[in-house]
């Protein structure tokens, strides 16, 4: 059961291209009343220190405790923030769903505008987290994606085979991604 909107504030953060209209996150977004999502200024050519600049911003200015959701790039982004913010900022992070962890590590030039963000950080993360993977995302593995949550301490949730879980993989509201955020927010006691 997902807590009232007054419990907590979800913050969205979107992977490169910024999660078009038909994305998951942007149909959470727009069913959560409390929901909002971090922009930053370049989508396409991503800077580390200010697309983590803009996750600190935002969760400095949250009301209230956050569930950070984050997609693709912005995994790496998320534990990256993590891995540099201040205990205050960290108490603020009541649970983190993190949805096809781009592995910014990987030598494919395809790879080469996110591997500025790269080495992902393998420091246990201090608030419940949920690495979600799909066996067929072709931006990282299933075995590495298991390998970031063991590192981050974190449970894995197995989506099948959903691609990257993007904008292409059709989602919608995603009910299955709904039911795995319910079992983190209960882990979570939200």
């Amino acid at each position: 059961m997902i807590s009232a909107a007054g419990d907590f504030d979800f913050l969205a953060l979107p992977g490169r291209g910024n999660s078009g209209p038909d994305h998951w996150m942007s149909h959470w977004c727009r069913v959560f009343p409390n929901s909002s999502r971090v922009l930053q200024a370049e989508w396409d050519r991503p800077k580390p220190e200010d697309w983590i600049g803009q996750v600190d911003a935002a969760v400095a200015a949250a009301p209230r405790r956050i569930v950070l959701l984050a997609h693709s790039l912005a995994v790496a982004t998320a534990v990256k923030w993590a891995a540099s913010a201040s205990q205050s900022q960290l108490d603020k992070v009541a649970a983190a769903f993190l949805v096809a962890a781009t592995n910014v590590e990987d030598a494919d030039p395809s790879f080469d505008a996110v591997r500025p963000f790269a080495p992902m950080p393998l420091k246990r993360l201090p608030f419940p987290t949920l690495v979600v993977a799909s066996r067929s995302d072709p931006r990282v593995t299933f075995d590495k994606a298991t390998a970031f949550a063991a590192a981050w301490g974190a449970d894995i949730a197995d989506a099948g085979d959903l691609g990257h879980m993007g904008n292409e993989a059709g989602l919608g509201v995603w009910p299955a991604g709904l039911l795995m955020l319910g079992r983190l927010l209960e882990k979570a006691n939200l």
